[in-house]
């Protein structure tokens, strides 16, 4: 009886012990939460944070919620980590265009640690960022981006696009794998030197990782890596394979290296790798860290920035000319009468074709691809939209509230091409219109991606006419990735009369 007494006290003092630390603990949560000077969010619960406010299955959808209800500035917790979710152009253009060197910091994650080790041009930071950016800029300039010796490139790429379209014979296909073919062919092109035939193995598996790794960030499997990242790296998930796909693209990346360094003529430079390995010699900045390690996520990054974004935006584009055909019938016509049937759209050609130009704007706005763009960290106190962001929060800018803006656009939530014209029928530039960001961290492949995106969809509209399958209903909800695209679909490509 005196044992049971015993243990029933025992029992008694540790369940006390324990409501005595979490109330401790939800009071110092309390404190800190509530002496935290930071912008109006969503109350945290203490460990988990918003969690239960972000959800797992709509994250984008509950963050353009949280911006409604809280400000184009507002705060999130990660876990107990603050974060600032920033949206509206005017705060985009506050941030990362007056304060640009503020907000060009990333802030760290383990899963960009592991696979990237913060090297690259996407998750890199400071000195070794800067650097390796306006060398990609400048060498992509060297070999024609913006340039009719690019623009040239793409129209033999388009036309075999045409020509592989053309074998299907109208008969239902997926058109994934030959556009994203087709797009990671001009990038291939800038940094190998050479493209690939649309049904070689080693292309294909290289489409096949980088799809992965691009995935993954922004993914369920992602955000639990970053939240527990010892525990997640020894369970099985997409995480690992995404992991496993790292592994296998850098000995396809190295040998490609090891072939340039064979065969290369410092004083006649093919592509970017070539470039890169003078500047590996030629460099005697070791912070800029031009090395073959930094190469390999440089290449990784450029064909994630070059080939995902670009090819998600197209893949998108034929779904809408096949779900509204009165705006695929109207490119079409006006292709006709400007360009006819003789000869390949030329960049040119941009201004005498305002509705075929405001329908690919339309489509980069409806599709928003790049929900996100990725995280920013401010470097010192400041403050925007006059709230206050600390050094070091990271910062999460929303760009789908600018694409969706109401202001900005009559019927934000329904593809209308109209939004991009104006009342006589010309093309209407909207300096908000920033699908590729803005400031020092914005795309470095928007130029390329640009003349890509004209002269694909123009060419694929000159010579086919797009069809859903009979009784099929086409699907217009996207993938989740740090690029977002369509799901799998199949359409009809029904030839028209092309002759050149």
């Amino acid at each position: 009886m005196l044992k049971k007494h015993f243990l029933l006290l025992s029992l008694l003092k540790t369940v006390g012990l324990l409501i005595f630390l979490c109330v401790l603990l939800l009071v110092k949560h309390l404190r800190d939460v509530l002496t935290n000077i930071m912008p109006p969010g969503p109350f945290p619960l203490p460990l988990i944070g918003n969690v239960l406010n972000i959800g797992f299955s709509d994250p984008l959808g509950s963050f353009q919620r949280i911006a409604e209800r809280y400000g184009d500035v507002s705060t999130l917790y990660l876990g107990n980590k603050p974060c600032i979710l920033l949206t509206g152009y005017e705060s985009f253009k506050e941030a990362f265009v007056e304060q640009a060197d503020v907000f060009t910091d990333r802030p760290y994650f383990p899963i960009v640690g592991k696979l990237s080790k913060g090297k690259g041009l996407i998750f890199s930071s400071g000195h070794m960022w800067r650097q390796q950016r306006r060398f990609a800029l400048a060498t992509l300039k060297y070999f024609g981006v913006g340039k009719k010796t690019l623009e040239n490139s793409i129209l033999q790429e388009c036309r075999f696009l045409c020509d592989s379209i053309q074998t299907e014979r109208g008969l239902p296909f997926n058109p994934q794998h030959l556009v994203t073919g087709a797009v990671a062919n001009i990038i291939c092109g800038l940094v190998f030197g050479h493209r690939f035939e649309y049904d070689d193995h080693k292309f294909h598996l290289m489409q096949e990782y980088l799809d992965d790794i691009f995935q993954l960030p922004i993914s369920n499997w992602g955000r639990l890596y970053n939240h527990f990242p010892t525990l997640m790296s020894m369970l099985p998930g997409k995480h690992q394979t995404a992991f496993a796909s790292m592994s296998e693209l850098q000995p396809f990346l190295q040998e490609e290296i090891r072939k340039h360094k064979e065969e290369r003529d410092p004083s006649n430079p093919r592509d970017y790798i070539d470039c890169y390995l003078d500047e590996i010699e030629k460099c005697k900045d070791s912070e800029a860290e031009f090395t073959e390690e930094n190469l390999i996520y440089c290449v990784v990054d450029l064909f994630g920035a070059g080939t995902e974004t670009t090819s998600n935006t197209l893949r998108w584009a034929l779904l809408f000319m096949v779900k509204y055909p009165e705006v695929q019938e109207k490119v079409q016509s006006e292709i006709d009468q400007v360009i006819g049937q003789t000869r390949q759209p030329l960049m040119d050609d941009r201004t005498n074709l305002p509705y075929t130009y405001a329908v690919i704007h339309e489509i980069q706005r409806f599709a928003n691809i790049i929900t996100f763009t990725p995280p920013r960290m401010a470097n010192k106190d400041t403050t925007v939209g006059g709230r206050l962001i600390s050094k070091g929060v990271m910062v999460l800018p929303l760009l789908k509230s600018i694409l969706q803006d109401k202001n900005e656009y009559s019927t934000p939530y329904e593809f209308n091409p109209a939004h991009f014209l104006d009342e006589n029928g010309k093309f209407l530039k909207k300096d908000s219109f920033i699908p590729f960001s803005i400031g020092k961290r914005m795309c470095p492949g928007e130029q390329l991606a640009r003349m890509e995106l004209f002269l694909f969809f123009t060419s694929l509209m000159q010579c086919f006419t797009f069809q859903p399958l009979e009784g099929q209903t086409l699907s217009l909800k996207g993938t989740i990735g740090v690029s977002s695209g369509p799901g799998p679909f199949q359409i009809h490509a029904v030839p028209r009369k092309c002759r050149f």
